[in-house]
């Protein structure tokens, strides 16, 4: 291939298809446990975090929820995923056998939101939330002040670790922050620094975001072997949850998040018809279960 514009031009525009294609094959899971909030600065506050807002009958002037009582932060993080490729392999017509590196790219850009909440995932034992508190912790404070109580939505234990997600509502456990989309760039000017130092043209993607902790009456984890009594105890504790002013939060445990090795297990727990002892199950089905390769195993 002789190299000049117009075939560098055909070559990136089959290339950008390629990271297109990338991004479209894969399927991502951040979706189901995380809220997309766009971002545009370097950093975002999320004062309205713990403000849960109700309806009122109408009586009087219209009374005022505020959203000013936290302080939690997101700061936006930058990423990039660059791959080069010899100029000679290009002019000795080998580009066709690098699309599928291309296109592994887009499909690193469509997951890699994945890597970074589930990485907010695996540490929110440690990882202090809007409150202060550890994210699963057992003494987060709920209540008006002066008169807050320690709610947990920790059950305890040592194993591996499992959760009870209401993933139903707008607002879900966790927060995906993306200040840029992730964009596909191509240097293979003849000009470019690379190309004329290094012999190499150059093709990457980058995108800005982070990941971070919501509302952690959304979620409720354990540590304790996966059975049919933990599962229960812990779906009462969870969905007992008031806000504070002492009303239900109306909590769903929808979905049984567990690593690979935990699947037979929660399948056990609730899609069996009936127990080891041969009594019914009456938590059958209660949950979905969700099988996440992300957690820690």
């Amino acid at each position: 291939m002789i190299i000049n514009h117009a075939n560098l031009a055909i070559i990136n525009q089959a290339y950008n298809g390629a990271f297109r294609a990338g991004l479209s094959t894969a399927t991502p899971m951040w979706q189901q446990l995380a809220t997309l909030v766009p971002s545009t600065a370097a950093e975002e506050t999320y004062a309205w975090l713990g403000n849960f807002t109700r309806f009122r009958e109408w009586l009087g002037e219209r009374q005022y929820q505020s959203l000013m009582l936290h302080s939690y932060s997101i700061k936006n993080r930058t990423f990039e995923n660059t791959v080069e490729v010899l100029r000679d392999h290009i002019e000795d017509d080998k580009y066709g056998m690098f699309s599928p590196v291309v296109q592994q790219l887009g499909q690193d850009a469509a997951t890699h939101p994945d890597e970074m909440v589930f990485d907010v995932v695996n540490n929110a034992f440690t990882t202090r939330c809007y409150d202060g508190q550890y994210f699963f912790d057992t003494d987060h404070p709920v209540g008006p002040p002066g008169r807050q109580v320690s709610v947990s939505n920790f059950q305890g234990g040592s194993g591996k670790t499992w959760m009870l997600l209401d993933t139903t509502r707008i607002l879900k456990p966790f927060i995906y922050q993306k200040r840029r989309d992730y964009a596909f760039t191509a240097k293979t000017s003849l000009t470019d620094e690379a190309v004329f130092s290094r012999n190499m043209f150059v093709w990457g993607a980058d995108g800005r975001g982070n990941a971070g902790l919501g509302l952690w009456q959304m979620a409720f984890a354990s540590k304790e072997p996966l059975d049919v009594g933990s599962y229960s105890d812990a779906r009462a504790q969870h969905q007992s949850f008031h806000d504070d002013s002492g009303k239900p939060l109306v909590i769903r445990s929808a979905e049984l998040w567990v690593p690979p090795s935990m699947e037979q297990a929660a399948l056990e727990v609730v899609t069996a018809e009936r127990l080891a002892n041969g009594a019914s199950n009456v938590m059958r089905n209660l949950s979905k279960v969700v099988v996440c390769p992300w957690m820690k195993d």
